[in-house]
């Protein structure tokens, strides 16, 4: 089992949904084109209600641009509406149209989430965002990332099986009470 831990920590730049203090800080390298960061994406909703403020989640982008094509331009795109204030917007509408990823249909989810489409479709031209979705990449590489979906549970990896809902969640409400990740 590794324990490595997460580098660098959360910090003010990152994407991140429930309360600073939480008790428990879930952190997902992922990518919206794979398929298994698709599935997971309910198992962390459904975990996000359950735990409610007790939980904060933050999400950082390895794209797998290699095999997921279009998981770059639509990392981007999520950065491009998070310029506008709506990251979490867009995050959740990757993975809900994880078939259509194409330029065309960023754009088209742009228009659905009332975004300056037009803005953002000149962003994911000049690149203006891949910086920082390339940040993200490295630094779950330096966090020994090497698959998504790779969670890291208040700093340290996650190597158990997140598709069991009750397992997963057990685990985050035990990290939550001081009884650790395993």
């Amino acid at each position: 089992m590794s324990r490595t831990t997460l580098t660098p920590p959360v910090g003010p730049s990152d994407h991140a949904r429930g309360p600073a203090g939480a008790p428990v800080t879930l952190v997902e390298y992922g990518d919206y084109e794979c398929p298994h960061c698709g599935a997971a994406h309910p198992v962390v909703q459904l975990a996000m209600r359950q735990l409610g403020d007790q939980l904060r989640f933050v999400y950082r982008h390895f794209p797998l641009a290699e095999i997921h094509p279009n998981a770059e331009p639509a990392a981007e795109a999520a950065e491009a509406a998070g310029a506008q204030g709506r990251f979490w917007a867009m995050h959740d509408a990757l993975f809900e149209h994880q078939h259509a990823l194409q330029a065309r249909d960023l754009a088209a989810l742009a228009m659905a989430l009332d975004l300056d489409a037009t803005r953002l479709a000149r962003e994911l031209l000049a690149h203006t965002h891949l910086e920082a979705v390339r940040e993200d990449f490295l630094s779950g590489v330096r966090s020994g990332v090497n698959g998504t979906p790779t969670f890291f549970i208040n700093g340290v990896r996650y190597d158990g099986d997140w598709r069991d809902p009750v397992a997963f969640i057990g685990t985050l409400q035990a990290a939550g009470t001081g009884l650790g990740v395993r």
